[in-house]
């Protein structure tokens, strides 16, 4: 399909990325899995939480859209998915009311975890913003300088499984918080976000060792561009195998059922998307192992809430 052959709700579609939406999805399972474990589940929290974290992912898609073509960091070189402000199917201010749009509705949204959760989610919901316009926006974009990496894993893993439980762990205390109240983020909990911010930011990994020459033509200087091929290859491992490792810690360290074991079940999907990872560099090979990447942290976070739910059991 041509350019010319796309509809504008094609466009707007392609814009929003929904082959992304594991990674905000996703995280918000792991955290309410284990709020459901600890016996804190809140039904309108979690679902608050979960339509927050797709808003904020599409609004951070529909950034990177509009500022990398911008910016110039889209060229014809590029091999990964078409990116609509640069390929010229959707005007450039239309993506940036768009986003704008996006994580205004995010901040409606916010507004009723705030009224749960008081100050701490007021920060975290802001900060997410901010950070997600900074990615490729603003004077300094910092995932043009090797920081993006460190930004999923925070937002998009750690932030977004704590999160997620604390506002249904809150739901408990009296009055709206201004600070953290004792027990509604356990370490244990901080322990499994690992998982999520593993493997979403593994996925970032593979786009970037995709686009290492045409980032670096356009100047965009992303962590894969810094330390090159055999690192980047070297961080997808370390992050993948880090996923791994969180459920056998919370077995052997926290005492959680061997039912919360099952992601390991999702290890052959993982090996076969490490071997495209390891080997190949063209778009037609890490585009889909882009995608298979996605659903490697998809079928983890509904094994994960599946061994703790059989744990309650």
């Amino acid at each position: 399909m041509t350019t010319t052959d796309v509809s504008r709700a094609q466009a707007w579609v392609m814009a929003a990325r929904p082959q992304t939406l594991p990674a905000g999805a996703s995280p918000v399972v792991l955290g309410t899995a284990l709020a459901v474990y600890d016996g804190v589940f809140a039904p309108l929290p979690a679902l608050a939480a979960l339509v927050g974290a797709l808003l904020i992912q599409v609004g951070t898609n529909f950034a990177n859209d509009y500022y990398d073509a911008v910016k110039g960091a889209d060229t014809d070189d590029r091999e990964g998915f078409t990116r609509v402000t640069a390929g010229g199917l959707i005007e450039p201010r239309r993506v940036k009311y768009a986003m704008a749009g996006t994580y205004g509705l995010a901040v409606v949204v916010g507004l009723y975890l705030v009224a749960v959760g008081g100050v701490p989610i007021l920060v975290v919901g802001l900060s997410s913003i901010v950070a997600g316009v900074l990615y490729t926006g603003g004077p300094y974009p910092y995932g043009y300088y090797g920081l993006g990496d460190m930004f999923v894993f925070v937002y998009f893993g750690v932030v977004a499984v704590t999160g997620t439980y604390y506002v249904q762990a809150a739901t408990a205390v009296a009055g709206v918080p201004l600070g953290l109240p004792a027990g509604t983020l356990p370490g244990h909990v901080v322990v499994a976000s690992l998982a999520a911010a593993g493997l979403t930011t593994a996925i970032l990994v593979v786009n970037n060792i995709r686009d290492i020459e045409s980032d670096r033509a356009a100047g965009k200087r992303t962590l894969a561009v810094l330390v090159g091929y055999r690192w980047s290859r070297v961080e997808f491992l370390a992050l993948v195998g880090l996923a791994y490792a969180v459920p056998v810690t919370l077995v052997a360290v926290y005492a959680y059922p061997l039912s919360t074991l099952l992601p390991v079940a999702s290890l052959p999907l993982a090996a076969r998307v490490a071997r495209t990872v390891l080997s190949r560099t063209d778009g037609a090979a890490l585009n889909p192992a882009l995608e298979r990447t996605g659903q490697l942290l998809a079928a983890y976070a509904v094994l994960f809430a599946a061994g703790l739910l059989v744990g309650v059991a």
